[in-house]
């Protein structure tokens, strides 16, 4: 297998989560007794999100760029980022190295795609809902999403930054999650994109009114993708 590299710590729930279904895909698709080669670079996420609140993405790509070389000179063969927002770093993260960086959206698009899913909502932070780095890598890929509603976009930024990342999951939160799916099923989607991987605790993939694409499930399981192809 490649060794791949994991840049987190944004959260440390989401890298926890990662590196869990990583090497549960492994331990499924690899030689009995496998696990994932993976170096882990587990980011301090306050100074990140300091330089968020001062909308300072140079700042935070300087960050991640540092990471990434870090861990290819420790020998990481390919990178993964595990939060989804801080791809709009993505164009700078993948000149700084010469390895491939995977893109979440790219992995997501490409999912959405094979199951001929063309119309979508997309929930994450306001900067994933309303911001164009993700969206049109979706959109790229033939998926028509739903506009974002500026009252979803406050709800759920603040669920996932007050609450989800400091580990607290809640009944309210919960609730509000189904009732803005069910709404958005009630707009035309046809499916939900669930691009940020703490909005899982609230969020029942398996069982909901309309197809829920995890993005950091398929993420994931493109991350073992790429690690088992040696060609």
């Amino acid at each position: 297998m490649r060794t791949l590299g994991l840049i987190g710590g944004m959260s440390w729930i989401s890298t926890r989560a990662f590196y869990e279904r990583i090497n549960r895909n492994v331990q499924k698709r690899a030689q009995p007794m496998a696990s994932a080669p993976m170096l882990i670079e587990s980011l301090d996420y306050s100074r990140i999100y300091q330089a968020k609140q001062s909308d300072d993405w140079d700042g935070m790509a300087s960050i991640l760029v540092d990471s990434a070389r870090r861990l290819e000179d420790a020998g990481a063969e390919g990178l993964v980022v595990a939060a989804n927002t801080m791809h709009k770093c993505y164009d700078r993260l993948a000149e700084a190295v010469s390895i491939p960086v995977l893109h979440i959206a790219d992995s997501v698009g490409k999912a959405m795609q094979e199951a001929k899913c063309t119309n979508a909502a997309l929930l994450g932070t306001r900067f994933i809902m309303t911001e164009s780095f993700y969206r049109q890598r979706l959109v790229s890929y033939g998926v028509d999403l739903l506009p974002p509603d500026p009252s979803d976009v406050e709800l759920v930024d603040g669920i996932i930054y007050k609450e989800l990342m400091l580990g607290r999951v809640t009944r309210d939160a919960e609730r509000a999650l189904k009732s803005i799916i069910t709404m958005k099923e009630k707009e035309g989607a046809k499916a939900i994109v669930l691009a940020c991987t703490e909005l899982e605790l609230v969020v029942d993939t398996d069982a909901n009114v309309l197809p829920v694409f995890d993005s950091t499930d398929i993420h994931c399981k493109a991350a073992v993708d790429w690690m088992l192809d040696a060609t």
